[in-house]
């Protein structure tokens, strides 16, 4: 190879140094398809969670524009769960009867608002009785919003659990019945009306690779084992119960965080990830604090000395995590990231989130590409500079006038 070329290959990695110096500290690359507008948004695929980190601080926006310019978008981080707007609504409670069939409790609502929502309260700490809810405009004409609705109330030395709010359609009446169909006196204390309106948010089904179910007869536990396709940030586990006979059992949600071999076979270690009630009346959807991600999870749910319960399936979700990105200038961008040593990103659009349009369009994402081997190596912070650069180059310059010179003057000899 001759001085020249190796001149010439010195600047060629210099400059692809200076390109891709942010990049290559990063594992993965997707590029970006679809920018039209100048703010867009990116999903984060499920697959995509097993190379990011626990806070998601190393995912980054590159391009590269026509100049051979580096350009970092800008984005912020948004999840789409779900939202809740309460109101609550005043009422006067006009009067307690009773009947041979029950207890009555009459709200006036002062105001023309609809609502949904109906809380009650009663001194009696352990009660099991169906309730009924009507409306009316005149306290005439009685029109049926809910009927045989359970409620239930337990408190003992092992838990303390209520299930006593109403939800219904949205309503418009003037007056509000509930009757409670208990033979002694529930000694009601007061209610809350409200109208609550809920986003369910972009909710994400998560795959499951594997499900099993133990039953101990000697630890009256029931272990179901579930083993997802990626490590996922869970948000929601949902239980599908086949029992048909009333029951309520505590439960425990654990993740996987490690495992160890030893001389008596694999050791695993688990940690809490939530908790609750399995019961005959809720819908056994549980919330979860999905601040990481998680793969294997157990749960253990409590039969004491009741059989166990048939549980069909278990359902894993999460809600959806979305980049909110602003494209300043032409160039081919790229989803980049994967790299531990990365810090959180501080961008000034987190401080003007009102200006983001509300209707964005997602871009598509391409195939993950491994930047290593493809993206030269970084050998030295030597280039990470640009006046570092610039410093070089002009001795490049001088090395080549100084050896163009002492040729020159060799051939006049």
């Amino acid at each position: 190879m001759t001085l020249l070329n190796k001149i010439t290959l010195l600047l060629f990695i210099s400059l692809q140094t200076s390109l891709f110096a942010q990049m290559k500290d990063y594992g993965f690359q997707r590029e970006l398809t679809g920018i039209e507008n100048e703010w867009h948004a990116v999903n984060i695929p499920s697959e995509m969670f097993s190379h990011l980190k626990q806070d998601l601080s190393d995912v980054r926006i590159y391009g590269i524009s026509e100049e051979k310019d580096t350009i970092e978008a800008p984005y912020i981080l948004k999840i789409n769960g779900p939202t809740t707007d309460q109101t609550i609504v005043r009422f006067k409670l006009l009067n307690k009867s009773k009947t041979q069939d029950g207890y009555y409790y009459t709200f006036e609502i002062p105001t023309k608002v609809s609502v949904n929502s109906i809380k009650l309260k009663f001194e009696r700490p352990n009660f099991d009785w169906n309730v009924n809810l009507e409306g009316s405009q005149n306290q005439r004409e009685w029109f049926t919003i809910k009927e045989n609705y359970r409620i239930l109330s337990i408190k003992n030395e092992q838990t303390d659990y209520r299930f006593t709010t109403l939800t219904f359609p949205d309503s418009k009446y003037a007056y509000y019945r509930v009757k409670v169909n208990s033979k002694k006196d529930p000694k009601f204390i007061n209610a809350t009306i409200k109208q609550v309106n809920k986003n369910e948010g972009t909710v994400i089904n998560y795959p499951i690779n594997s499900f099993t179910i133990e039953n101990s007869n000697a630890k009256k536990q029931t272990t179901a084992l579930l083993k997802l396709e990626y490590p996922v940030p869970v948000s929601q586990l949902k239980f599908n119960i086949a029992t048909t006979h009333d029951y309520y059992r505590n439960m425990s949600i654990k993740y996987l965080v490690d495992s160890v071999q030893t001389d008596k076979g694999w050791k695993y270690n688990y940690r809490t990830l939530g908790s609750g009630t399995l019961n005959s009346i809720d819908d056994n959807s549980f919330e979860l604090n999905a601040t990481r991600t998680v793969q294997h999870i157990k749960v253990i749910i409590e039969n004491n000395d009741n059989e166990p319960l048939k549980i069909s399936s278990i359902e894993a979700k999460g809600y959806q995590h979305q980049l909110i990105t602003r494209f300043n200038e032409p160039a081919t961008y790229h989803l980049t990231y994967s790299n531990i040593d990365a810090r959180k990103p501080k961008y000034d659009i987190t401080r003007f989130q009102e200006n983001i349009p509300q209707k964005l369009t997602p871009l598509s994402l391409g195939n993950p590409l491994t930047i290593e081997g493809v993206l030269i190596e970084k050998q030295s912070p030597l280039f990470e500079n640009e006046k570092w650069l610039w410093a070089i180059m002009i001795v490049i310059v001088l090395v080549l006038g100084l050896f163009t010179y002492k040729m020159f003057s060799a051939q006049k000899k």
